[in-house]
C-alpha cells in the first residue's frame, strides 16, 4: 500500500485504526477490514482531507459527500489564494526591476489589505524559522560533547602521567564515567528534540 509504518502508527494513535491483537504473542493483527480502512485514509489524505473529517466519514457520522462538500470549499478558497498570489507575481515580473527598486512597504499594505479580505498567502518565513530550530540543538550537543569529552581525555591523561598518585581504579572509573553520563544524556536529550521538531510543532501531523 506504500505507508510508513509511522504513519500507520499515527493513525492508530489517532483512534483512527483498531487493529487486533494477537492472543499469542501481542502482535496487531491487521486482517482486511483494516487494510481496506488504510486505503480509504491514504486515498482521503492524498486528496488532502484533513484527519478530523476523515474521522467523521469512517464512524458513519459524515458521508464521503458530506467530507467532499467541505473539502470542495476548502479548496475552492485556497484555489483563489493562489490565483491572487499569481496575480501580484504576474504583477510583479511586468516591473522589470531589481529588489532594491522594489517598494516593499506598499506592496506589504496591499497585501495585508488582501488578507483582512480573506486572502492567503505562501510564508515561507515559518519554514526560515523551523530550520534554524536545528542550529540551536545541535551547537550545544557539540559544546557539551567537546567539553566533556575534553574533561575525560584530561582526567586519563593526568592519572596516566602520575600513576603511582592516581586514585584506585573504580574510583578512576567512576570520575570518567560522570562526564561520559553527561554526554549520553545530552545526545539522548539531542535525538528528542529532533523528533520534535520534524514531527512539526507548527504543523503537526498535517504531514501524515
Amino acid at each position: 500500500m506504500g505507508i510508513p509504518k509511522k504513519n500507520i502508527r499515527f493513525y492508530e494513535a489517532e483512534g483512527l485504526l483498531t487493529p487486533r491483537r494477537n492472543s499469542q504473542n501481542g502482535y496487531r493483527d491487521y486482517g482486511e477490514e483494516e487494510v481496506e480502512t488504510l486505503r480509504r485514509i491514504k486515498l482521503m489524505r492524498k486528496l488532502g482531507v484533513p484527519l478530523e473529517e476523515i474521522r467523521q466519514m469512517l464512524s458513519g457520522s459524515h458521508t464521503v459527500a458530506d467530507g467532499m462538500r467541505r473539502h470542495l470549499v476548502t479548496l475552492e478558497r485556497e484555489r483563489k489564494n493562489l490565483e491572487e498570489s499569481i496575480a501580484l507575481c504576474h504583477r510583479l515580473k511586468e516591473r522589470e526591476e531589481p529588489l532594491c527598486a522594489l517598494n516593499a512597504q506598499a506592496l506589504l499594505e496591499e497585501m495585508a489589505s488582501m488578507e483582512h479580505q480573506g486572502a492567503t498567502f505562501l510564508n515561507r518565513q515559518i519554514r526560515d524559522a523551523r530550520r534554524g530550530r536545528y542550529i540551536a540543538p545541535w551547537a550545544v550537543t557539540v559544546i557539551m560533547v567537546a567539553l566533556m569529552g575534553g574533561l575525560i581525555a584530561l582526567m586519563l591523561w593526568g592519572f596516566s602521567v602520575d600513576a603511582d598518585q592516581a586514585p584506585p581504579l573504580p574510583l578512576v572509573i567512576a570520575l570518567v564515567a560522570i562526564p561520559a553520563v553527561v554526554i549520553l544524556g545530552v545526545v539522548l536529550a539531542l535525538v528528542q528534540r529532533l523528533q520534535e521538531i520534524e514531527k512539526g510543532e507548527i504543523d503537526d501531523a498535517q504531514k501524515y
